[in-house]
């Protein structure tokens, strides 16, 4: 008995002032560690960091710093940590390739909170997709579209491709085709079309309405007119300034033709 106890006092005093030690490096290494990722939040803050990953990569730095102080803790007190780290790193890897399409979309979703191409709340258009911003998450950009469905973009696909920010700087230009007769008077349609975007409430003045011809056409000349907006006022433009124009023209008898093509009938005469 006095054998066993022996050999317990030598393994206490053996590793009681290494598990002392660790103990202690322990509890500091983490109230350090609260203290960094606080203070890594408030730089994120302060650096204008998308509210989105900010608590993200405060957790993720946390869980990499408590990784790597729990082993060295581990390795103070005798444990081997080689095996344990070899095992981490494999474990780390098979996840990586499982998760591979996962953490391309998390690189992408990190990338577009970063940089900011967009934000939550903007028309933008990407892969064929037109929709207004309503979530970026890590992984994916949802967008609403007009006729109010739900569009799933993935981030890594997005971030690696074309991005049109319709709403970025404020203002849009709404681009209108109308179609005026050959034998009209160009320059009173133009005036008229003119006319029409100037007295409407919701078409900018700075930058000024344009208009232009853009193209003879088969049966008509195709007059472009180009009135700025508010970005929230694009689609009562578009409708209202059409609508306007077409009363415009036709108090003014200046018609829009139809179609048309013209048929030429040759007689044919046999011998």
């Amino acid at each position: 008995m006095e054998k066993y106890l022996d050999q317990g006092l030598l393994l206490i005093m053996q590793y009681a002032p290494k598990l002392i030690l660790a103990i202690v490096i322990l509890i500091i290494g983490l109230w350090i560690i609260n203290k960094v990722t606080d203070l890594l939040t408030s730089v994120l803050k302060k650096a204008n960091v998308d509210e989105t990953l900010i608590p993200f990569l405060g957790s993720l730095s946390s869980w990499v710093l408590k990784i790597l102080l729990f082993i060295s803790v581990a390795s103070m007190i005798g444990i081997a940590t080689t095996s344990f780290v070899a095992v981490l790193g494999a474990a780390g890897l098979a996840i990586g390739l499982a998760l591979q399409g996962s953490l391309s979309n998390f690189a992408g979703g990190v990338l577009l909170l970063i940089f900011k191409p967009y934000k939550i709340g903007d028309l933008i258009e990407s892969q064929g997709q037109l929709g207004t911003v309503k979530e970026i998450q890590i992984f994916n950009t949802i967008l609403t579209t007009f006729q109010n469905k739900t569009i799933i973009l993935p981030n890594s696909v997005v971030s690696s491709n074309l991005i049109t920010n319709v709403t970025a700087n404020g203002t849009i230009r709404v681009d209108l085709t109308v179609g005026v007769a050959y034998d009209c008077d160009l320059d009173e349609a133009k005036k008229v079309l003119m006319e029409v975007m100037n007295n409407n409430p919701k078409v900018l003045q700075d930058p000024a309405p344009a208009v232009g011809v853009s193209a003879l056409a088969d049966s008509s000349v195709n007059i472009l007119m180009m009135p700025w907006c508010n970005c929230d006022d694009y689609w009562d433009v578009f409708f209202s300034i059409q609508e306007e124009a077409k009363k415009a023209l036709d108090k003014n008898n200046i018609s829009i033709p139809f179609p048309q093509r013209d048929v030429h009938l040759f007689e044919h005469k046999s011998n």
